[in-house]
């Protein structure tokens, strides 16, 4: 195969460029925690769509706010009419922090907060309960529905910790399962949900 050189003539001679597909994002659902011990999005509940209408999901979480001091926010998911959200994940974490007072700033993993193979929640933020305190961030599905492969996700949050420090906090993984994902949880490890949105995007 040749490789082809343009130089600025070359470039500055162009009258034209062919045009590129883009995909878009399409909004699904939004819902509100208040005092809640879980929210769930489940496909073809309350207007909810989780199945291979789009390969990849999107959710984004604002103003997460814990009503239990230093927890974290984490995600379970579930095939098609169960509702354990048990199933088996390997996952890993490490963070950038920052505190308020200057003292500290490095960066680390979350050795003991990732999972091989495990069923527990999956973390995404360590949050405190101040009333100022709350998380924000995104986390990425890749084809759920796929009943061929494992399915992939991405998370990023930034979060006030208790100890009055900024944590950017990095997850990826996979949930360990050939069968379609058609069911997401998200709760704290320890009391509830006390405000904040989460919302569902679709992404062709």
């Amino acid at each position: 195969m040749s490789i082809v050189k343009l130089n600025n003539r070359g470039v500055r001679s162009v009258t034209s460029f062919g045009s590129l597909t883009s995909g878009s994002t399409t909004f699904i659902k939004k819902l509100t925690a208040s005092s809640s011990s879980t929210i769930d999005f489940v496909d073809g509940s309350s207007d909810v769509v989780l199945d291979n209408t789009y390969k990849e999901y999107l959710f984004t979480f604002k103003n997460i706010h814990p009503a239990t001091d230093n927890v974290f926010l984490g995600h379970q998911a579930d095939v098609d009419g169960q509702t354990t959200y048990g199933q088996t994940c390997t996952n890993t974490m490490f963070y950038a922090r920052h505190y308020e007072n200057d003292s500290l700033a490095n960066v680390s993993i979350y050795s003991s907060d990732d999972q091989a193979q495990g069923t527990a929640v999956n973390k995404m933020v360590q949050l405190g309960n101040d009333n100022d305190q709350a998380g924000a961030g995104f986390l990425h599905i890749f084809n759920p529905s796929s009943t061929t492969f494992v399915k992939h996700f991405i998370s990023r949050f930034n979060g006030a910790h208790p100890s009055d420090t900024t944590f950017e906090i990095y997850n990826a993984g996979y949930y360990n399962t050939t069968s379609a994902l058609n069911t997401f949880r998200f709760k704290m490890t320890s009391g509830n949900i006390d405000a904040g949105d989460i919302c569902l995007y679709g992404i062709n």
